[in-house]
């Protein structure tokens, strides 16, 4: 794409690295155990959109006088979201996340489970010890949120019968509520009025929804990433490409494309069916209609508020969700 996530996060370069220094503080713990999990943790950090949602954000309503509250509401939503996905991993057994070993991996559930404790306990501390309900109430709904449509999604991943309504209720828990509650807590940690918090969060959630959509175009080839090519399919999960294919399908060809879903067991002919499938019956195409008219709805949204340095920055931002190539 033509601008970078690191061009991107230019204005707010300090502000990030300040951020760094106090959530590696806010890890740190007497155990020895538990600092050197900490330690590996933060070295395994991702491209950190989520504070950079929360600083631009907070810009947006305060310039550049940014406040302590808006690093607690940052480093909150990285606690509480970093508990998540190492609890996440023991669910799913897996032993990658972002091509690193994960905490289950190297140092078993148990300890992972704890671990994962250990940083949900430091989120509500950090909160509580300096009066951040506000912020504390949005996060805290997010992860109930996520919490959710994880479960949602297992339930009826079971009968294969995930319409397009529940798939959106779907990625707006498990995914969106978390980049909704980054807006929200940055307007908020900003002292933003209450209907400009929401202006936020509903932004952020039209911005979560995209870069879902976006995630799911993946598994068919879209673009060379790491994620290997059908493995939404092979683990049988029902994404809006595939659940539009079979909308317009017949009923026999509907038959035979959820037999193999439902049956794959890994197998890669029968997924490269319903990719194939997929392609040419408009699914990738519809879908990218979808997300592109989400795209409009977060700029629509964002354009409420006057223009402003940090505004362009969250229009580059939102732009990067859609166009990213990984």
């Amino acid at each position: 794409m033509s601008i970078s996530l690191k061009e991107i996060q230019a204005p707010i370069a300090q502000e990030m690295e300040l951020f760094e220094k106090k959530f590696r503080t806010s890890m740190k713990s007497k155990v020895l155990l538990l600092d050197k999990i900490m330690s590996y943790i933060v070295k395994r950090k991702g491209k950190q959109m989520r504070p950079m949602f929360v600083f631009f954000m907070a810009k947006l309503f305060r310039g550049d006088a940014i406040g302590d509250a808006t690093y607690r509401g940052a480093a909150l939503i990285e606690l509480l979201h970093t508990a998540t996905l190492v609890h996440d991993d023991v669910v799913d057994e897996a032993n990658y996340r972002r091509g690193f070993f994960s905490v289950n991996a190297l140092w078993k559930n148990k300890i992972a489970v704890l671990v994962g404790d250990y940083l949900l306990s430091k989120g509500l501390l950090l909160s509580l010890q300096n009066d951040d309900y506000e912020l504390l109430k949005i996060v805290s709904n997010a992860v109930r949120e996520m919490s959710e449509g994880e479960l949602l999604q297992i339930e009826k991943a079971r009968r294969l019968d995930i319409d397009e309504s529940v798939y959106f209720d779907i990625i707006r828990q498990k995914t969106a509520s978390l980049i909704a509650s980054c807006c929200a807590v940055g307007a908020a940690s900003a002292g933003a009025s209450k209907e400009d918090i929401e202006k936020a969060r509903l932004f952020g959630e039209k911005v979560g929804i995209a870069f879902q959509i976006k995630d799911d175009l993946f598994d068919y080839g879209t673009a060379e990433i790491g994620k290997p090519v059908g493995i939404d399919i092979k683990e049988k999960k029902m994404t809006l490409p595939l659940i539009h294919a079979l909308r317009e399908a017949d009923w026999m060809t509907r038959r035979r494309v959820i037999y193999n879903v439902k049956n794959n067991n890994g197998n890669n002919e029968r997924v490269q069916q319903v990719i194939d499938y997929v392609k040419t019956s408009g699914g990738i195409q519809y879908t990218i209609e979808v997300m592109n008219q989400y795209h409009a709805e977060a700029l629509a949204i964002l354009h409420t508020f006057p223009a402003s340095p940090s505004r362009t920055s969250l229009e580059q931002l939102i732009a990067y969700t859609i166009e990213r190539e990984k």
